[in-house]
């Protein structure tokens, strides 16, 4: 299905705090923020046992089937819905789980330091990658108007597709839009790889994101000088230009009607959508544009339900954030 939510019959592998889940699936606590073991119970994340078991390949040949010891490991939980054992992706010899319950336990500690609070959590793919986010308790307003807030996403892959990250993340209230600014010299993210040592490099992580607020405080300096700046038409288009690449003058019919449509709908959002009221013409709006094209008009690869397939693209895809990133590039460099 175009969410990625695990689910088995009418229940779903995720929990979210007093919002509807995505698509109608999942568990929702609606008067309060969730707690880790809630995660864990309610959000069918507990209990995996994810584990290394050796690789063995069968050859079927005319004189029967010879069983070969191979390279690697196979990645195996225990289903949360069924028990059964499952395989979820193949694994060098260095490469350790870090179990669900470590993750949260993770952002269980940062929570009870920070303030922040549980908002949502959930396996994506079969179990193959885990998200869990918190909300900070610090916000932002840029230029007295636009509202920000902070979340924490932590997230973790059980099929060596990647390390455990931690992204810290501002979202703009009004759209709900998932910014990524790069900001040299400034933590915005964190990874660990899936080694033996995983489990006290979680720990230093937690000193790791004592720059968060660094990481925000040179965030709001630069979107305060953006929302100041002026930005023209010609600009915004360079920006355009700069953030998705030159249009190439041999390029087919559909690649160019694409790109048309592209800049009609970023035209659309800079001049005229209901979420750059109060920052509209600036340079702020114009990166306020990219994002929210990114995060809600983007096409994507889904038969149905674009949305749901969007929300699952920004947790296990980098390509979005690097599109944010040339943008906000673009823009602070100037």
């Amino acid at each position: 299905m175009a969410h990625q939510i695990e689910t088995n019959g009418c229940e779903a592998a995720a929990i979210f705090a007093r919002t509807d889940p995505w698509h109608r699936l999942g568990t929702t606590v609606r008067d309060r923020a969730f707690t880790a073991e809630e995660a864990m119970t309610l959000g069918h994340l507990g209990g995996w046992r994810v584990r290394k078991a050796p690789l063995i390949a069968h050859e079927v040949t005319a004189e029967g089937v010879t069983t070969i010891d191979a390279p690697g490991y196979a990645t195996v939980r225990d289903n949360p819905f069924t028990g059964g054992a499952e395989a979820l992706g193949v694994v060098g010899t260095a490469y350790e789980p870090l179990q669900n319950e470590d993750h949260a336990e993770f952002l269980n500690n940062l929570a009870d330091q920070s303030g922040a609070v549980f908002d949502t959590a959930g396996s994506l793919r079969g179990g193959r990658h885990v998200f869990i986010t918190m909300q900070l308790p610090e916000s932002l307003t840029i230029g007295g108007t636009d509202a920000v807030d902070l979340n924490i996403a932590a997230l973790n892959s059980h099929d060596g597709s990647g390390a455990f990250r931690i992204l810290v993340t501002p979202v703009r209230v009004v759209c709900a839009n998932t910014q990524a600014a790069a900001l040299a010299a400034y933590a915005s993210s964190f990874s660990i790889r899936h080694t033996r040592n995983a489990k006290a490099a979680v720990a230093a992580a937690r000193d790791a994101l004592g720059l968060t607020f660094s990481y925000v405080e040179a965030f709001e300096a630069e979107a305060e000088r953006l929302i100041q700046t002026t930005l023209t038409d010609g600009e915004f288009d360079a920006l355009i230009e700069a953030t998705f690449g030159p249009l190439d003058p041999d390029a087919s019919e559909r690649t160019k009607q694409a790109d048309a449509d592209r800049q009609e709908v970023l035209t659309f959002l800079f001049h005229d959508a209901e979420t750059q009221a109060g920052i509209r013409g600036t340079a702020w709006a114009g990166y306020q544009a990219v994002a929210e094209y990114v995060d809600h008009y983007a096409p994507v690869r889904a038969k149905q339900d674009a949305p749901t397939a969007r929300a699952s693209r920004l947790l296990t895809s980098d390509a979005p954030t690097k599109t944010k990133h040339r943008a906000w590039s673009t823009l602070t460099a100037a």
